[in-house]
């Protein structure tokens, strides 16, 4: 645990040693194992997930109508599973979840896993993805959150302030669900990631916290303004995020801005935790007690460490929408074993969605760098956001106090030019504001190139 966890007691006058409540007392007992398994070796930790993907795939083949049909033919459930087995399983598309929702629901969800709750997002496209969740679920990506403080050792009994999407803007007791009746915080503060950035730094000023939690993009526009103006968080201990790819040039601004660290979290709705950063190497553990993360090249192949794929996830707790082998959408770099001891598999960097790609004139694809911080120290750009709207065609999309002159705007062209292939035009194009998607995340670079 963290430094100072102070347990709360359920029952009156046993107020040391705290007795909890039965839901407390399940998501410490679970929290109290994952301190275990994380030292396991890599070996021990595949082998007990294998167990409890047996039951996950069965219980999918047998209670959904979704599996029974695609897994013709590639499944035998009197055959016991192996790894390779799981590898021929046909891959789950969002598509899939899209259009298959009532096909992919277990028609027997186990009553002892609890309440059934609908999640929902519309992700960065608006297009609607929506899978059912059980109480079991929510016990797994609690015990999860407490590990993600063990690890980083924060102090509770400090004041957490979380800039994102879907709260309001209000204060009150407690760091939310997952330490609510568990463990004593301090206060917390909400603000709706779509005010405005000032109006948000001087809120932040006001609520003065030990500990930020926002997305990637949001963070640095804070850190930028802190910068321009002298802002100062006096308090601020270490800032998070979520929901976005994090750059190094975040972690930079956020080390001049305020001189602290940023910790990030890589989840998704539909799966929960999916990689947390180790808080001595930086790198991204897998959470393989919750998930299994596979990372393939284009032919469906395993990548090695050191190379970038696309993610497939599965979800071992879920037995209300099963996601098995599902192909999230995501890129990332599989990284080794970790220095930390810890047997938890890692990824080296989580680098963004394939719309998120540049493609060339010859139909390969890379991920584009546009380094803007040295820009933005001399230039007031406010928000950026590039897209790929040709093969050879990137609109650069600014918002600033008022157009820059022709020596400004060639000034930014050449800036991008140095740090793009050859042959790109490069067209500037004002806006008032850049909005964030409906889920309220924001991405710098998108082609709209097939």
């Amino acid at each position: 645990m963290g430094p100072a966890w102070q347990i709360e007691s359920a029952l009156p006058g046993a107020a040391w040693p705290a007795v909890p409540n039965p839901g407390a007392a399940a998501l410490l007992a679970l929290h109290y194992q994952l301190g275990h398994t994380q030292r396991l070796t890599a070996d021990s930790l595949t082998s007990l997930q294998l167990t409890q993907l047996a039951n996950v795939v069965a219980h999918a083949y047998d209670t959904t109508a979704h599996y029974r049909e695609r897994w013709a033919g590639h499944y035998d459930p009197s055959v016991p599973l192996t790894w390779g087995g799981f590898a021929r399983l046909p891959l789950l598309t969002r598509a899939d979840l899209q259009s298959r929702f009532e096909a992919m629901k277990s028609t027997r969800i186990p009553p002892q896993h609890g309440a059934v709750v609908e999640a929902r997002t519309s992700g960065s496209t608006g297009t609607p993805v929506c899978v059912l969740k059980t109480e079991l679920c929510g016990l797994f990506w609690g015990a999860f959150t407490l590990r993600e403080h063990a690890w980083h050792r924060r102090d509770l009994h400090g004041k957490l302030a979380a800039i994102r999407q879907g709260v309001r803007r209000e204060e009150g007791e407690g760091w939310g669900a997952a330490t609510q009746g568990l463990v004593r915080t301090g206060r917390a503060a909400t603000l709706p990631v779509g005010t405005e950035v000032n109006e948000q730094m001087q809120w932040l000023q006001q609520q003065n916290p030990d500990y930020l939690l926002t997305h990637p993009s949001n963070l640095s526009a804070l850190a930028q303004l802190s910068i321009r103006r002298d802002f100062r968080l006096p308090r601020l201990r270490e800032a998070r995020t979520s929901g976005e790819v994090l750059t190094p040039e975040v972690r930079e601004l956020c080390r001049v801005a305020w001189g602290v660290p940023v910790v990030d979290m890589y989840s998704s709705n539909e799966v929960g935790y999916i990689a947390l950063q180790c808080p001595e190497t930086g790198s991204y553990h897998v959470m393989a007690e919750g998930v299994v993360v596979e990372v393939l090249d284009e032919d469906g192949t395993p990548c090695p460490p050191g190379t970038v794929g696309r993610l497939v996830v599965t979800a071992l707790n879920n037995f209300a929408t099963p996601l098995i082998r599902y192909d999230i959408g995501d890129y990332a770099e599989v990284g080794v074993s970790c220095a930390c001891g810890r047997g938890l598999p890692t990824l080296s960097r989580i680098i963004g969605r394939a719309r998120n790609m540049l493609v060339l004139q010859n139909g390969d694809r890379l991920w584009p760098s546009f380094s803007m911080r040295s820009l933005s120290e001399v230039l007031p750009i406010t928000q950026y956001q590039f897209v790929q709207k040709e093969i050879d065609l990137l609109e650069a999309r600014l918002v600033v106090p008022r157009p820059f002159s022709l020596e400004q705007e060639s000034r930014i062209v050449a800036h991008l030019r140095n740090q793009l292939p050859a042959g790109l035009r490069i067209r500037v194009v004002y806006c008032e504001v850049i909005a964030r998607s409906a889920g309220g995340k924001f991405e710098d670079f998108i082609s709209e190139v097939g």
